[in-house]
């Protein structure tokens, strides 16, 4: 046993942590103590106010509106402050004052002031990735971002909470006390991350370049992000698969939920029980399959992270009530969905940290992050009109969207295949 644990790529890297990923690793659980016990009822949460399925299609577009317009400034606002200040200031304005309102809420405009600020996450997005990254071994990127998706996959455990108070106090009482648990639960952890970090080397350094500096004028240095990205085929690369595994993902758990309730007919009772299924499948494959997956060699993986969620879609939208066959089919769509996102997940986090240039990365993550939402801002509003039309056409377009993936696979692999031979 002790043989296994010391030689476990994935425990090693564990063990090994020290500074800043460490402090960011090791406070991650506290994620799963507080948002993900409320995600899963988040959008049922919504219709229990009256609200249509295109309302919580444009709260999601609202959502992914303000996340772009924060995504641009990200850069210089983090490259300001520091990335450890940002993270703190940004996680409480992001999360803790959104938890409050969504507790509270009364209807659709509350949830779009939440939307509003949540949309601020963005800037902690980038500022948290490069407090992980920035003074991290190069060569354990990989590993340290598999251990963050583990770690927030933990709330798997905690799930039943959610069934228990959902089933005694009914929904929208539940979903209110757990908000405010979310509330206390992130606030705790963004002082202690703050307690336990330092401000990195590249943030120091960034810090002092831009003193004295206008806003303007940092904006300004957006041109040699820009230009650092159309000249490398990696960034670019990885950019495209950001924005497709963001669409899959936030049509996902969007809609997912109400597919599952209105449609299939699963009580809100067994709603998060899925959910912490998929999640202890997820850290059974990071120890099993991902942990094995090298850097130098992400195509294969990435086909069958596409090809997996692709399957999973299939199977969801085909199950038609939840008869003793129509749980064994969801089940096997969420151990697919487990398996394929889990993949996708950890390479594009990857693929970003592998490619960014790190002198340049809280610009370059900011333009990357503003055109991921740029793109998919619309997405959440088509996703609501056509799940008003058919709970099942959310996930067609997902099909579709994971199938240009694999094509934007092909060919990235296929240029890179003939740069080397040239």
């Amino acid at each position: 046993m002790k043989k296994f644990l010391q030689k476990h790529p994935l425990l090693r890297t564990l063990f090994e942590l020290r500074g800043n990923p460490r402090a960011c690793v090791f406070t991650e659980p506290m994620w799963g103590l507080s948002m993900n016990l409320c995600l899963p009822y988040a959008t049922v949460y919504m219709l229990t106010f009256g609200m249509s399925d295109i309302e919580v299609g444009i709260i999601t577009s609202i959502y992914m509106f303000s996340q772009m317009i924060f995504a641009f400034i990200s850069g210089a606002i983090i490259d300001k402050m520091g990335r450890r200040l940002s993270t703190a200031i940004f996680d409480f304005i992001c999360w803790s004052l959104p938890c409050l309102i969504w507790a509270f809420s009364q209807g659709f405009w509350f949830f779009v002031v939440a939307a509003l600020l949540n949309g601020t996450m963005k800037i902690t997005t980038v500022s948290w990735d490069c407090l992980l990254v920035e003074d991290a071994p190069k060569d354990k990127i990989t590993h340290i971002y598999s251990w963050v998706i583990i770690f927030s996959n933990l709330s798997a455990l905690f799930a039943p909470i959610s069934s228990i108070l959902v089933a005694k106090l009914t929904l929208a009482p539940a979903i209110r006390i757990l908000y405010i648990n979310a509330f206390i639960v992130m606030t705790a952890k963004l002082i202690i991350l703050y307690k336990l970090s330092t401000e990195t080397e590249v943030g120091k350094i960034r810090r002092e370049a831009t003193r004295g500096m206008s806003w303007m004028e940092m904006l300004s240095g957006y041109k040699s992000a820009v230009k650092k990205i159309l000249t490398s085929k990696g960034t670019k690369f990885a950019i495209i698969i950001s924005i497709l595994v963001e669409i899959v993902g936030m049509i996902g758990m969007t809609f997912w939920q109400i597919i599952a309730s209105k449609r299939i007919g699963v009580p809100d009772t067994l709603l998060p029980i899925f959910p912490m299924a998929k999640s202890i499948l997820a850290i059974v494959l990071f120890f099993t399959v991902i942990a094995h997956m090298k850097q130098t060699k992400m195509k294969w993986p990435l086909y069958w992270g596409f090809i997996s969620t692709i399957i999973s879609a299939l199977l969801l939208i085909s199950i038609k009530g939840t008869d003793i066959w129509g749980y064994v089919i969801l089940s096997a769509s969420l151990i697919l969905e487990a398996l394929g996102m889990a993949m996708l997940h950890t390479i594009r986090e990857s693929l970003v940290a592998i490619h960014v240039d790190p002198i340049d990365r809280s610009n370059i993550m900011a333009l990357l992050q503003t055109t991921v939402m740029l793109v998919s801002v619309p997405f959440g509003y088509i996703g609501g009109v056509l799940s008003d039309i058919s709970r099942a056409l959310p996930f067609v377009l997902c099909i579709g969207i994971l199938l240009l993936g694999i094509l934007a696979t092909f060919l990235y692999y296929r240029i890179i295949s003939r740069t080397v031979e040239a």
